[in-house]
């Protein structure tokens, strides 16, 4: 049996009584009406440890973000916020630069221990598309408290690309869970000996609380190239249309410099990647801190979660690819320094499905990779 299967057969069927919900879970919240859509939900919405949130048939575009506070519904926000309509049933373009706010197809029901968090999928992310949930009532952005009955909305800013969208397009994806399960201390150290979380020496590790560093690859791959900085002026991007662009004529590949490091400039967006091979155990699931002044004035991984199996199996794991945005000011990164922060969480219980091939999951194994709407680099 391969130590994938082992895994997955640990502990089948048994739910902890906190964790994040693994996919059989999620598919029973469905199933109990936990969470509801306009539209009857896809099995495809369905992750091992998320469910993909659809956009509904229109979309707002507004002219200041916006957080609704206690008490207060996001349509009532629109109504003093909201600039125009834009139908989405047909599809429509929403251009960079400009914030949009879109009422989301899925419902949410949520049992009294359950609170959720969201964020942008990861081939959005690697599109430079700001994208966050809101609640009714809300004050924090992807973050739905526990007991929340009512609708979602999606803000969506594309920063670099002008995007296309319709009504179904998938953009964000929810997690539920019940306490607190983060990995912490001696008991993150442990788990790092025994599933190799990153691929670095256990003794080397950068663990600080609940958080496990990771560090910058500028030696580069095959070709010598160690990241990708999003050109300027380029045609829209259709969300729904895989494996459909040339790369070339979006990015342009960033070599490595003679002094080792790169210049970030505030104004442009860069794909970057680990230097660390990263794991994600079946029975856990990763999430990225997304900005953190620690490590310095930059924003990094716009979709940062990791779904349990990924890099796991065979082989060392796959690089944690990175979106990469300066804050104001010039910031030179530097090989080897540290990127970034994943937080390791347990599920409530194993899921019937894992991050892998099997599923079709698009970064397994990855190096550095630009997002799955981009043909490979000719």
């Amino acid at each position: 049996m391969s130590k994938q299967a082992a895994a997955q057969g640990k502990s089948k069927g048994y739910m902890r009584a906190t964790g994040i919900l693994p996919y059989q879970a999620l598919a029973a919240a469905v199933r109990a009406g936990e969470v509801s859509a306009v539209r009857e939900m896809e099995a495809v919405q369905i992750q091992p440890s998320s469910l993909d949130l659809r956009l509904g048939a229109v979309a707002y575009r507004i002219r200041a973000s916006f957080l609704p506070g206690p008490d207060t519904a996001v349509l009532e926000k629109l109504a003093r916020y909201g600039m125009h309509e834009i139908d989405l049933t047909e599809g429509a373009v929403l251009e960079k630069g400009c914030a949009y706010m879109v009422p989301l197809q899925e419902h949410l029901r949520l049992p009294s221990r359950i609170d959720a968090l969201a964020n942008p999928k990861s081939s959005i992310g690697r599109l430079d598309v700001f994208t966050r949930v809101i609640a009714d009532g809300g004050v924090a952005f992807d973050r739905v408290p526990k007991g929340y009955g009512g609708s979602l909305f999606a803000e969506i800013a594309p920063r670099t690309f002008s995007i296309k969208v319709r009504e179904g397009s998938r953009l964000c994806q929810l997690r539920m869970r019940r306490g607190r399960p983060s990995v912490r201390g001696s008991a993150l150290e442990q788990l790092n000996r025994d599933a190799k979380l990153v691929d670095t020496p256990p003794k080397h590790a950068i663990i600080q609380d609940d958080l496990i560093g990771v560090t910058l690859d500028l030696d580069g791959e095959a070709g010598g190239v160690v990241g990708y900085r999003a050109r300027k002026h380029t045609d829209v991007i259709d969300l729904d249309r895989v494996g459909a662009y040339e790369a070339a004529e979006f990015w342009e590949p960033i070599r490595p410099h003679k002094g080792g490091g790169i210049v970030l400039d505030p104004d442009d967006f860069h794909i970057l990647a680990t230097r660390e091979r990263v794991r994600v155990p079946p029975d856990h699931a990763a999430e990225m801190v997304a900005y953190d002044t620690m490590v310095g004035e930059f924003r990094v991984h716009y979709a940062g979660f990791f779904d349990p199996g990924f890099g796991w199996g065979e082989g060392p794991g796959s690089k944690a690819v990175l979106e990469v945005r300066s804050h104001d000011v010039p910031f030179v990164l530097e090989h080897g320094q540290t990127i970034g922060w994943l937080r390791y969480e347990r599920l409530a219980g194993t899921p019937d499905r894992i991050y892998g091939a099997d599923l079709g999951s698009s970064y397994q194994g990855q190096g550095l990779k630009l997002g799955k709407h981009f043909r490979p680099w000719a």
